[in-house]
């Protein structure tokens, strides 16, 4: 029982212990409960402005206006809960009270301020726009414009003659910016007009204006549309009422219209159209925002005339990033990052305990990020995101905790820093006071002392040592160190600071120089000064030497270094067009720098002409391959024409002159060699000739390269974002790292495909924005994006990777191999091949199928199959059509293009039992066909029916031939016997073609007088009514084919062959003794296929069925019947028999009540 109740308690404790820690976490840091709003009154009213901050007591409320602390007076006083009170509002001279007025709460762990809220005393100030007078025809359009500032707003109506305007719907407009339209004006609109406009302020009226109607002349000639007063650009506030005014007059009454530029549509709920064509917005949004055409067009004409304006919609900031608190160690990093956006841009500030921060350099503000390096106790406190722009401002708060280690390191002491050269300062210190032995390391941080937002650098170094040479650094400068400690669970407090100077050094170069002649005798040489890295102390003196290009005897001119003109100096005396060489040295206290190379100059030609004179040229490299000239004419009498520029490098001879307008003051010169010194030479020219030209030189800088050795780790891209634009891009964007630099940057993205891992496939993109668009990627793959920074030959490491999969890509081929097998006599299997498309994921496949009649219809039969299956099976085909397949891949991106239609003949026949032999169908087989029989429609039906009777004809001819040579045969047994009627004849085919009938039965008659069985018995004859006896006289015979069977006897013996063709049968054999071959007739040629030649080719296409080999023993059981035999008889009665080829048919259509007959005979 006991432990009972002690199990009771103890839970209660834990309990209450939560309680508590839960009221420390929700009370000590601080919020705000109600916040300032923006408030309008009238003068002399009293406003009271909210402010109620939660946190832990006590919490101290103050007020700021303007930004500057409100103390409170018999005017001003703060209420209880932290609210303002205001009593007797002013608002002249400088005891008005309007302003922005913001609450600042705080408690011991630190300060918040409050949003900024307006205080506006509603007035109304003088008219920005009165009316003015106007004269129009009558029948015309007459407008007056009034417009005038007041909070809140006014209201604006018209009068006419001192009376309140009767507004005529249909003629006469008051827009909500106060404009007037009348359309359609009569004599009677004539008159005094003016606007009176009121709000809770006051009511106040323009001054009058006179409208002035004028009788028309007749009838109104017919006029293009014109606008008189087109939409402006405007800037309207969220939730306010945007007016875009279109006033348009002609004849005929031009119609108004509306659209945007980017072919959005217009929101017809928030928007309407007011009068003749004045469109309103009532509660403007962000997406309004828009560049708008108004569009006048004349009824039933395409004459038209547009004018168009840019709607932007202010929005206040809001906040799409917000920081968070952190954690951080004595000596650490913290980083906060805000976003926000809104209309204009807002502008990020950075608050401290309700204090604007000021960089340092410990504390970094770079965009919209805060970056605090040595964190330092004094950094405890809460920091604030504040987002401001015109139409107001928000705030977000972070905090940040600095955790203290008890037996952490005192500071290093007695810092001292000691000059060695004009590069290296050496630093010294003594160790901590306290737990010095903790110590693992030491860091020196330095930084120019010169200047803001310097970039800090910092080295570690052993705790073996308490000294350190910091090298590497720019000559004739100051530069500001300190010292911290670091244990393993922490750093000591910052050493004092120190501060030192770099000794001068001899300049690196001299300046480049620039030369030009203002007249034949004089020669003026002007330099720019030497940058602090090049001149690497201060100048003391320059040193000028010229002298003619055919005398060694040199001249030199001392020049101070400082002074209003110690940047270039006039050579007179000169001889005029000679050749001059220049060359310029520059000197500090350290010494003489090297002299530049030889400069040449031409003096100008002595003349008479007045010629312009040489412009004032500056040149600035615009990167290592590229520089920028600027020049500046000066001031003449001469007319300028234009301008000549040269270019070329050091040592080598002018080529290339660019002549350019006389307006152009500036042009950029790209394809340069890095590293490189260019002579450049710009004049200007005139109807008396070439002015005198200036001369400069200049050097392209090296291209950014990764130096051996930096001074500081600049950071790496943050929040780097990879979003799949379609199948084979992706846009990247990253943040700029949290420092603050004058320095231009660039970026360096790295991609390349996750699996399989392939060094040659990863890429690289330069870019010196925060986004960019890597595009020519694979579809459907895995990409990983890495991103690094490039400033100043500094190059950060490379962000933390993000992987990114590109968007499925739809097929773009068709499915190959498509093939069609007849497989039943009302069943067919479909096969294809995957397209060829690399990386392609297929979902399914669309197969779509019909019948000749169907097809020309558009009426298609529908079957889907995943994409792991390539076959389909076609059921219920109707016999005596032609099929037509065709075949589509698709996948979640979308649907691919069809394959090639395939033909499918499924033909009428006799049903017999046993195998239906089977055939396949592909693409290449039918191409001839479908471009010549889908396309019927195209073709004269003359010509179709012309073709048909002439076809007939040849049918029936055929057919007469036939029977008389069958009567006309020397044996009477071999007459065909068996009926003919309802049977499909055929021709055979050759058994390698692809024209076989499939899903049909059909039987051979014989043609001959001997057959021989299966087993080479003897000669027994037999036909469809059975054996027949060999009869060797004729008892008649047409006396028309006398001639030709005794022509005959003497031939060669040629032996022909023929069958009754039954699926399952045995094959019989005839001989018979023909004087010549027989030739294929005309009936065989005529239904022949489309596009099948007379020799019939085999393809190794026909043997394959498209089906992966599942029905290959039916392919071998079936294609015996296929070869028919033929045997060769010699005198001794020997046979050998051989393939024979058959032809293929074609069965023309036929009515269903009309019996096909078809005679079938081999060749």
């Amino acid at each position: 029982m006991a432990f009972f109740k002690w199990k009771i308690n103890q839970r209660l404790l834990v309990f209450f212990w939560i309680l508590s820690f839960s009221n420390v976490l929700c009370f000590s840091e601080l919020s705000f409960v109600n916040e300032p709003s923006d408030r309008m009154v009238s003068r002399n009213d009293h406003v009271v402005m909210d402010c109620q901050a939660l946190g832990e007591p006590p919490v101290d409320v103050r007020w700021h206006k303007n930004g500057l602390r409100l103390l409170e007076n018999e005017h001003v006083r703060f209420m209880p809960n932290g609210s303002l009170y205001l009593s007797l509002v002013r608002r002249d001279g400088e005891q008005s009270d309007e302003g922005f007025y913001q609450c600042l709460a705080s408690n011991r762990y630190g300060a918040i301020l409050s949003q900024r809220a307006r205080l506006t005393i509603s007035n109304i100030s003088s008219f920005v726009t009165q009316p003015s007078p106007v004269v129009v025809t009558e029948g015309s359009v007459a407008r007056f414009a009034c417009s005038v500032n007041a909070r809140p707003p006014a209201i604006i109506t018209w009068e006419v003659n001192q009376r309140a305007l009767p507004l005529e719907t249909e003629r006469i407009t008051v827009l909500p910016n106060g404009a007037l339209q009348i359309h359609e004006v009569k004599p009677e609109d004539a008159g005094i007009y003016r606007c009176v406009a009121t709000n809770i302020a006051n009511r106040v009226k323009s001054r009058e204006a006179m409208l002035t109607v004028n009788p028309a002349s007749g009838a109104r000639p017919l006029m293009r549309p014109r606008i008189i007063a087109g939409p402006q650009n405007i800037s309207v506030s969220l939730h306010r009422t945007a007016v875009l005014e279109c006033v348009a007059d002609g004849n005929p009454r031009p119609l108004v219209s509306w659209s945007r530029a980017d072919s959005k549509p217009i929101d017809v709920f928030g928007a309407r159209v007011l009068g003749n064509g004045n469109l309103v917005i009532s509660v403007v949004k962000a997406q309004h925002s828009g560049v708008y055409l108004c569009r006048a067009t004349t009824p039933r004409t395409r004459n038209y005339t547009v004018a168009a304006a840019n709607l932007t919609v202010l929005v206040p900031p809001s906040l799409v990033e917000k920081p968070e608190s952190q954690t951080r160690p004595r000596a650490g990093t913290a980083r906060f990052s805000c976003q926000a956006e809104g209309v204009p841009a807002p502008r990020i500030t950075w608050l401290k305990n309700g204090e604007a921060i000021h960089s340092n350099g410990r504390i970094k503000m770079y965009h919209s990020k805060l970056v605090i390096t040595q964190i330092i106790p004094e950094d405890d406190a809460i920091y604030q995101c504040q987002a401001e722009n015109s139409e107001g401002s928000v705030l977000t708060m972070a905090r940040l905790i600095v955790v203290m280690s008890e037996d952490r390191p005192s500071a290093p002491r007695n810092v001292r820093a000691e000059t060695i050269s004009s590069s290296a300062i050496l630093l010294a210190w003594e160790r901590p006071q306290y737990n010095a032995e903790k110590v693992i390391a030491y860091s020196v941080h330095y930084m120019k002392a010169e200047g803001l937002n310097n970039e800090e650098y910092q080295a570690v170094i052993g705790n073996d040592t308490t000294s350190h040479i910091v090298d590497d650094l720019e000559p004739a400068g100051s530069y500001t160190f300190y010292i911290v400690a670091y244990m393993p669970m922490g750093a000591s407090r910052m050493s004092e600071q120190v501060s030192q100077q770099t000794l001068e050094d001899v300049p690196v170069r001299a300046p480049e120089l620039s030369l030009s002649s203002r007249s034949p005798t004089d020669i003026l040489v002007s330099w720019q000064p030497l940058p602090a890295k090049l001149s690497r102390g201060r100048v003391s003196a320059y040193r000028l030497s010229f002298r003619t290009a055919a005398d060694d005897q040199v001249s030199s001119l001392e020049l101070p270094g400082e002074g209003e003109n110690s940047t270039q100096h006039l050579l007179q005396g000169l001889q005029p067009d000679t050749i001059y060489l220049l060359r310029l040295a520059v000197s500090t206290r350290a010494g003489w720098s090297q002299p530049s190379a030889w400069s040449s100059h031409r003096t100008p030609k002595a003349s008479s002409t007045t010629v312009p004179p040489a412009p004032n040229v500056q040149l600035e490299p615009f990167n290592c391959t590229s520089i920028t000239v600027r020049w500046h004419p000066t001031a003449s009498d001469a007319v300028v024409q234009g301008y000549k520029l040269s270019c070329y490098p050091d040592g080598q001879s002018e080529n290339l002159t660019i002549q350019l307008r006389p307006q152009d003051y500036q042009h950029t010169i790209a394809g340069l060699d890095p590293r490189r010194k260019y002579h450049v030479k710009v004049l200007a020219y005139s109807v008396h000739g070439d002015g005198y030209e200036a001369r400069q030189a200049v050097s392209t800088p090296g291209c950014p390269s990764t130096p051996n050795r930096r001074l500081a780790t600049l950071p790496a891209p943050d929040h780097v974002h990879a979003q799949a634009n379609s199948s084979a891009a992706v846009g990247l964007s990253w943040g700029r790292p949290a420092f603050s630099s004058g320095k231009p940057l660039s970026y360096t993205v790295r991609y390349g495909p996750v699996a399989p891992y392939n060094a040659s496939a990863v890429q690289y993109l330069q870019t010196p924005e925060q986004t960019v668009l890597v595009q020519d990627l694979k579809p459907n793959t895995r990409y990983e994006f890495a991103v690094r920074l490039h400033m100043d030959q500094m190059s950060s490491a490379w962000s933390s990777p993000i992987y990114e999969r590109t968007f499925l890509e739809a097929p773009s081929c068709p499915p190959l191999a498509v093939r069609a097998t007849l497989i039943e006599k009302d069943t067919a299997l479909v096969s294809w091949k995957q397209p060829l498309q690399a990386h392609l994921a297929v979902t399914h496949y669309t197969v779509l199928y019909a019948s000749q009649r169907a097809w020309l219809a558009g009426e298609w039969q529908v079957l889907q199959r995943e994409g792991s299956n390539t076959m389909a099976l076609l059921e219920k085909l109707e016999s005596g059509n032609v099929y037509l397949v065709k075949v589509s891949a698709s996948n979640q991106a979308g649907d691919g293009p069809f394959s090639s239609m395939v033909e499918l003949p499924v033909l009428k026949g006799k049903n017999h039992q046993g195998k239906i032999p089977r055939h396949t169908y592909s693409q290449a087989e039918t191409t001839a066909f479908t471009n010549g029989l889908y396309h019927l429609d195209e073709k004269s039906m003359t010509g179709i029916i012309i073709g048909v009777c002439i076809a007939l004809a040849c049918i029936i001819i055929c057919i007469f031939i036939l029977i008389a040579k069958s009567k006309a045969r020397k044996f009477p047994s071999s007459k065909i016997t068996g009926r003919l009627s309802g049977e499909v004849i055929q021709n055979c085919t050759p058994s390698g073609s692809h024209h076989q009938a499939d899903n049909s039965e059909v039987v051979v008659p014989m043609v001959g007088n001997h057959f021989i069985d299966s087993k080479g018995g003897t000669a027994l004859m037999i036909n469809c009514n059975g054996p027949i006896s060999s009869n060797q006289q004729r008892t008649w015979k047409w006396s028309i084919f006398n001639s030709a069977d005794k022509r005959l006897q003497n031939k060669s013996q040629v032996v022909e062959r023929g069958c009754y063709y039954e699926v399952g049968k045995t094959v019989l054999q005839y001989e018979e003794e023909q004087a010549v071959p027989l030739q294929p007739s005309s009936l065989q040629i005529l239904y022949r296929p489309l596009g099948e030649s007379e020799s019939s080719q085999t393809s190794e296409g026909s043997r394959e069925t498209g089906d992966s080999g599942n029905f290959s023993h039916d392919e071998v059981e079936t294609s015996s019947p296929d070869t028919c035999q033929q045997s060769f008889v010699g005198e001794d009665g020997r046979s050998s028999t051989g393939d024979f080829a058959t032809e293929r048919y074609f069965e023309a259509p036929q009515k269903e009540e009309t019996s096909s007959h078809v005679l079938n005979a081999c060749v």
